[in-house]
């Protein structure tokens, strides 16, 4: 599943094309994409309520919190006009992509949604694009949802439990630390806790580890905050890194706006490299499963932790 960087990655692109852009249709191709994975039986009247929501609405921008992303809606575009009320939540799972498009472009059959836009963005282009949702294994989603207040801004009210990334100016270390420290699970397992710390998946918690010096299996109460700040400081390092060559892709199904992928997989230290040489040490990094996720680590360079 795509990442706090490779979201953000894909938020960008479409904040770029989208932003200001009136929404002049929109098509539902595929029904099942307004649902969830474990509710995939839609009734009809999702469809026509989801395109009365948004035609005729403007998109005020992209935005992003942890691997949420959503399209903020205002009735009249203005940079200082109404707050936005509601926001075109889009989940990407596995396989989502958003592309964008020219109105005749050949509509890939793995196309569900489609937002017919006009004007807008900063990308020059004709008078009209199309914003399409492409899912093979449609294991994401989208839908209309109220904005709501939660940890310190406005967020799809489905979000509302989903803490601030570390990329964002609502996260507040020191908060994160306190709340890290009271865990007695496995820190790698804490650190996939979208309510503690939204954004860090299975590989950059396995990176940020590495790079901390903290085992995977260490019990963040009973680890020193310095260190556990330590990981935190690493994650948003790595993530940051990871942004900068626009995340991280293993197969096609990760690209952005544009249909590129992006290439950090090549900077990855321990994630995906189990029986390799570590580059620091070259003791051959371990893989075992912590919280039912397979997890790389140096045995060397994070030492099992010793409790007495």
């Amino acid at each position: 599943m795509p990442e706090l960087p490779e979201v953000e990655s894909v938020r960008r692109g479409v904040h770029e094309w989208t932003a200001g852009a009136l929404i002049t249709g929109a098509e539902v191709v595929d029904p099942r994409i307004l649902g969830t994975t474990s509710q995939r039986r839609i009734d009809s009247s999702a469809v026509s309520g989801f395109v009365s929501a948004v035609t005729g609405a403007h998109i005020v921008g992209a935005e992003r919190r942890g691997k949420f992303m959503w399209l903020s809606l205002a009735a009249v575009a203005s940079s200082v006009g109404p707050a936005p009320e509601l926001g075109i939540l889009i989940h990407l799972g596995m396989s989502g992509q958003l592309r964008i498009h020219e109105p005749g472009d050949p509509v890939h059959r793995h196309t569900r949604a489609i937002l017919h836009l006009g004007g807008g963005g900063s990308v020059a282009v004709g008078t009209g694009r199309e914003l399409r949702f492409v899912d093979q294994r449609i294991f994401g989603h989208i839908g209309v949802q109220p904005l709501v207040h939660g940890y310190g801004r406005l967020v799809p009210a489905s979000a509302i439990h989903i803490a601030a990334d570390p990329l964002e100016p609502a996260f507040d270390e020191g908060i994160v630390v306190a709340g890290l420290a009271k865990k007695r699970t496995a820190i790698k397992a804490a650190l996939l806790d979208q309510t503690l710390i939204s954004g860090i998946g299975n590989i950059y918690a396995d990176e940020a580890l590495f790079r901390a010096g903290v085992h995977p299996l260490a019990v963040p109460a009973r680890t020193r905050r310095s260190r556990l700040a330590a990981v935190l400081d690493s994650a948003a390092t790595v993530m940051g890194d990871a942004l900068a060559v626009g995340g991280t892709s293993f197969d096609s199904l990760y690209v952005n706006v544009n249909g590129e992928s992006g290439y950090f997989d090549r900077a990855l230290l321990v994630y995906g490299r189990g029986g390799q040489e570590c580059v620091r040490c070259g003791t051959k990094i371990a893989k075992i499963t912590v919280g039912g996720r397979g997890t790389h680590f140096c045995p060397v360079c994070q030492k099992a932790p010793r409790y007495r």
